[in-house]
């Protein structure tokens, strides 16, 4: 860790060896998520041991919550890939602009999220349950959350900036100390320690909205501070159509993406709550605890963008094929390693959500069937950021409708007319054998028009 407080210059993404480059990135923003991890599981160990019915109301909730955040990684993943290739093809004064535009962007975002907590909140809670104190706990987190996302924009900006210079140590610690915050203030505000009032889902919401605000204050200090090679003028926070157009033409299926992944989530708490809402529970843990083995390859794909969006902008082919060869050798470790787990020790992830034997009995094979899915999802998740990193971000998007829209709900519909809710959980492995053979065809194609084009003297 000596080389925590240094600078990694850009010029090093065209040159170091992949596989150390990738680690070299990708490493701080792994500990990071797994941090973000932590925090995700926490938050829900400590509602839940106020009541189930507080676990189902994160669980109702996560879907609204997805797509607000959803809005700031896509956005993030077309900001991050313009800044590399511009600082690839040396347009720094592009770099800046973009850097200064996705800082707008953030604020546009924070106000639809905004008007949604405000007016929409009501209607989305009710078409899910008609358990009135489930209901009630979940528009208190909402309203919160959403009312509350300007900082959760402008981190995630701030992380993204860091990371295409390849400041990935201060981007970790910036999610870090967000996320550490949250977990500290926590059992302040959902247990009411220290004479504070005990609100519940609402106090989990508050904390949450800190942690976001001080990750945010962090992470333009450190950007200001060191990242003298993308300045940020106050000319550059606005909103040019031909720079914002070219950010969400990268972007906007990850958008799309998580905005599909979030419907899936909806239709997917509404099909399990017909069962019961302990079945819905579940599947909220089980959100939970995957993002102990998912996060750390969301950071490896971090790590992977920035490298081929640079690589791509030198023409520098063998470097991309050598980058996505590790991305998928790393990231089938980890899916592998959770896998394992998953099989043998079910009953310990529960475990920390105070489960009743009612959600130990529907758990345990969830997170057995559903992790099958695991032995797939690693070559899965590297391919669609090797699409979005090489342009080609509609063909990530056409994999995720793929895998949610046409395998995954109807497969859980289907599987649930059974009339018993263990074999809906079959229809993520399910879903994950389509994903994979879409994956495989639009990874070649991307990597083919790759080549065309980098061939062509006017690239």
């Amino acid at each position: 860790m000596a080389q925590t407080q240094k600078k990694l210059d850009s010029s090093r993404m065209g040159e170091m060896p992949e596989g150390k480059l990738l680690i070299t990135l990708a490493v701080p923003m792994m500990l990071s998520m797994l941090v973000q991890a932590l925090y995700n599981i926490v938050d829900s160990v400590y509602v839940a041991r106020v009541s189930e019915d507080c676990l189902s109301a994160l669980s109702l909730a996560f879907p609204a919550q997805n797509i607000m955040i959803g809005l700031g990684t896509g956005t993030g993943v077309g900001v991050s890939t313009l800044v590399s290739r511009a600082l690839g093809s040396k347009n720094n004064k592009l770099a800046s602009q973009t850097a200064g535009t996705a800082i707008a962007l953030g604020v546009c975002c924070w106000a639809l999220m905004a008007l949604f907590g405000v007016f929409g909140a009501d209607w989305f809670i009710r078409s899910q349950t008609s358990v009135e104190s489930i209901r009630a706990y979940t528009d208190s987190y909402l309203r919160i959350v959403t009312i509350g996302s300007l900082f959760v924009y402008q981190e995630i900006n701030a992380e993204r900036l860091l990371q295409s210079t390849g400041l990935t140590t201060l981007s970790m610690w910036t999610q870090m100390a967000g996320a550490v915050t949250n977990i500290i203030l926590d059992p302040f505000f959902i247990y009411g320690w220290c004479g504070l009032p005990a609100m519940g889902t609402a106090g989990a919401a508050i904390a949450t909205v800190i942690g976001q605000a001080v990750g945010t204050a962090l992470g333009f200090f450190f950007h200001f501070k060191k990242n003298k090679e993308l300045p940020i003028r106050l000319s550059d926070i606005r909103l040019p159509w031909h720079i914002v157009r070219d950010i969400y033409r990268i972007g906007f299926p990850s958008i799309l993406m998580v905005a599909i992944g979030s419907v899936t989530n909806y239709l997917m708490n509404i099909i399990l709550g017909a069962f019961t809402s302990t079945a819905v529970a579940v599947y909220g843990a089980y959100f939970k605890i995957q993002s102990f083995f998912f996060m750390p390859v969301f950071g490896l794909n971090n790590g992977i963008i920035p490298i081929i969006g640079y690589n791509y902008g030198a023409r520098k082919k063998e470097r991309i094929y050598r980058t996505i060869r590790f991305g998928v050798l790393f990231a089938c470790f980890f899916m592998v390693l959770g896998f394992v787990c998953f099989q043998v020790i079910p009953q310990v992830f529960l475990g920390a959500f105070s489960p009743s034997e009612t959600m130990l009995a529907i758990g345990v094979p969830a997170l057995r069937r559903i992790s099958i899915s695991f032995l797939l999802a690693g070559f899965c998740i590297v391919a669609g950021s090797a699409c979005q990193a090489l342009d080609k971000s509609m063909f990530s998007f056409f994999v995720s409708v793929l895998r949610q829209v046409v395998a995954l709900i109807p497969a859980a519909w289907l599987l649930s007319l059974t009339g018993n809710v263990d074999n809906v959980w079959w229809c993520f492995p399910i879903a994950e054998l389509v994903s994979l053979a879409a994956s495989i065809f639009f990874l070649r194609k991307a990597l083919r028009d790759m080549e065309k084009k980098l061939a062509s003297p006017a690239a």
